[in-house]
C-alpha cells in the first residue's frame, strides 16, 4: 500500500533527522512548511484571456486556485502600470503540499527532457528550496493540444530547516532526486 510522504514524515523521516542531528526538542526537527509555486505574466497586463489560460492551468497542476499579483508601481519602459495584473501564485499547505510534492518528485521531474537529477546549489542559505521548471507539460494534467504557450514556473519549498544541509538531508530523505 502507497503511503502518503505526511505519515512516511511522521514515521521514519522525522527519527533519522533527531539521530543524525541530534536534535534534544522534537520541536527543532525540521519539517516542510509550505510549497509556493509562482508564475510571472508580463504579457497578461496587456490580455487578460493569457491571465484566466494560466490561472486555470496552475488550479489543475494544484487543486487550489491561484491568487492574481499585480504590480505595486508604474514602469513606463515595461508598459505597466500600478495594479495590473503581472502574475499568479499558489501557497500549498498541510495535505495538498504534501500531494503535490509526491507528484512532483515522482511524476513530473522525471519526465523532464535528459533528467539527470535537480541541483544541490539552489538553497537559499536558510534551508528553503527553490526551483526553477521551463515548461508546463511535465506535469501530467496538462494536455499539450490545450495550452497556447510553453511557460515555466517558479517552486519553492519552504522548510523550518536552519541550515542548507539540514534542509538538503529533510528533502533527500522525502526522495527529491538530487544530482551526485
Amino acid at each position: 500500500m502507497l503511503q502518503n510522504l505526511d505519515q512516511i514524515y511522521h514515521k521514519r523521516i522525522k527519527y533519522q533527522l533527531q539521530d543524525q542531528f541530534l536534535y534534544r526538542n522534537i520541536h527543532q526537527i525540521p519539517k516542510i512548511e509550505k510549497i509556493v509555486l509562482n508564475r510571472g505574466l508580463g504579457e497578461a497586463s496587456q490580455n487578460s484571456k493569457i491571465l484566466n489560460n494560466n490561472i486555470k492551468e496552475l488550479m489543475i497542476i494544484t487543486g487550489q486556485k491561484p491568487i492574481i499579483t499585480k504590480s505595486r508601481k508604474s514602469i513606463a519602459g515595461f508598459k505597466i502600470r500600478e495594479n495590473l495584473p503581472i502574475g499568479i501564485k499558489v501557497t500549498l499547505r498541510k495535505q495538498k503540499m504534501y500531494t503535490f510534492l509526491h507528484k512532483l518528485i515522482n511524476l513530473a521531474l522525471p519526465r523532464i527532457r535528459d533528467f539527470r537529477g535537480i541541483s544541490k546549489n539552489h538553497f537559499d542559505g536558510q534551508g528553503n528550496y527553490n526551483l526553477g521548471i521551463q515548461e508546463q507539460l511535465i506535469f501530467p494534467e496538462i494536455e499539450y493540444d490545450n495550452i497556447d504557450k510553453i511557460r515555466g514556473l517558479d517552486i519553492s519549498i519552504v522548510t523550518s530547516a536552519k541550515t542548507d544541509l539540514e534542509g538538503f538531508t529533510l528533502l533527500k530523505n522525502f526522495g527529491m532526486p538530487f544530482k551526485s
